[in-house]
């Protein structure tokens, strides 16, 4: 990963799936960066027993609570991570924790609606602005004014299941809750992109592809991605991110999704 080197990275919902691989390649890296954060619900659960492992062996890997639909902890983990940081600033925010709800279009409820949209959009949103201070001050630090992941950026994890052109997998599930509240991630990443160029930050959509974890394998069929490989892509993408990518959604691949 030659073109990435973050001085400090904080991803949520990392104790396993996506966020968990994205925390291992950090910290398997060359260079690896000088904080990995990686934010989960329960910590010391058993869920997070993974995590827990590679902190015992990577000093620089800081576990930290995190419920992205609670603005109480979301504001705690702020301060937890700008106390960590010691006056530097945070170069690259993860937007990866998500929940998805199984229902069809007719099963659909107020319940799974509420509940998914405030995790996978309102969460996003809440957590931006929280660590809004700690992005402007990794892009006020860092030379020249270039957009790039090695100055400042949020990578909201999407999906093109959100894509209104591309419905993705729409006959393996319907996940009417899941599809609306990435459509309306990628709005706020859009929003985001313009209210926070000014300060030097990147915000960019991404899609992971259709990946084996316990979220994306829940159905009848395999998905043919491996988080390994999803990963790796997504790395790769976010090395060669500028400026003209910010307000973008596009895949694991580095390909633009539509709308």
């Amino acid at each position: 990963m030659a073109g990435l080197h973050v001085r400090s990275v904080l991803v949520t919902g990392a104790n396993r799936g996506i966020g968990l691989g994205l925390v291992q390649h950090f910290l398997e890296m060359p260079k690896p960066p000088t904080w990995v954060f990686a934010g989960c619900r329960d910590p010391k659960g058993q869920r997070a027993q993974e995590l827990q492992n590679l902190a015992s062996k990577h000093p620089n890997l800081i576990i930290v609570p995190l419920e992205v639909s609670d603005p109480a902890s979301i504001k705690a983990a702020a301060a937890r991570v700008g106390e960590q940081l010691g006056g530097l600033g945070l170069n690259l925010l993860i937007n990866n924790a998500g929940i998805a709800k199984q229902a069809s279009l007719d099963n659909e409820t107020l319940e799974n609606m509420t509940q998914v949209y405030t995790t996978n959009t309102v969460g996003p949103l809440l957590v931006g602005q929280a660590f809004l201070p700690l992005l402007k001050k990794a892009a006020q630090g860092s030379p020249g004014s270039a957009l790039s992941c090695n100055k400042a950026a949020i990578i909201n994890m999407s999906s093109s299941a959100g894509s209104i052109e591309e419905l993705y997998l729409w006959n393996l599930g319907h996940v009417v809750s899941y599809r609306c509240s990435k459509a309306a991630l990628n709005m706020l990443t859009k929003c985001q992109s313009l209210g926070y160029q000014e300060h030097g930050i990147l915000c960019v959509a991404l899609h992971p592809g259709w990946v084996q974890t316990d979220m994306g394998g829940s159905g009848s069929q395999k998905p043919p991605v491996t988080v390994e490989a999803s990963v790796q892509g997504m790395l790769k993408v976010l090395s060669s991110l500028s400026e003209k990518e910010t307000g973008a959604f596009l895949d694991w691949e580095g390909k633009v999704v539509p709308w």
